[in-house]
């Protein structure tokens, strides 16, 4: 590795703390969690974190938490990500790329719309709206 400048530790300081700040920020907006297990790691699980945080900032989505946590238990589907936003599935999504990641807080997180192309895990459609009531 070569010799890192000032203002590049600079910013790198800055994207540390501002992904620190992430994961304890307020939850009204929703929680997205990302499988950090060795599994997921090496597959990209730091990439596709980063460019959450990157692509949550740049929309200004303070009230969106995200942090990691460690396997998952999918790691055939790695890097993993659960979001659970308000009014919406909890939801896992698999092979989560840095273009996906951009891609669910664009569709999921703010155009409340499944990335039915990465989805992995998400409750069965009786769970997700509440039963018909006879007579109704």
């Amino acid at each position: 590795m070569g010799k890192i400048t000032l203002e590049e530790l600079r910013e790198l300081r800055e994207r540390a703390r501002a992904e620190l700040v992430r994961r304890e920020a307020d939850t009204s907006g929703g929680d997205i969690i990302v499988g950090m297990g060795t599994c997921g790691l090496a597959a990209g699980a730091r990439e596709a974190m980063s460019a959450l945080v990157e692509e949550l900032n740049r929309h200004g989505l303070s009230n969106v938490r995200v942090r990691p946590t460690g396997c998952m238990g999918l790691c055939h589907s790695e890097p993993t990500v659960e979001v659970r936003i308000p009014g919406m599935p909890e939801v896992i999504y698999g092979k989560v790329t840095p273009e996906v990641a951009r891609r669910i807080v664009e569709e999921h997180v703010l155009g409340h719309k499944l990335l039915d192309d990465h989805v992995y895990d998400r409750p069965a459609p009786d769970l997700m709206s509440p039963p018909a009531r006879p007579g109704k």
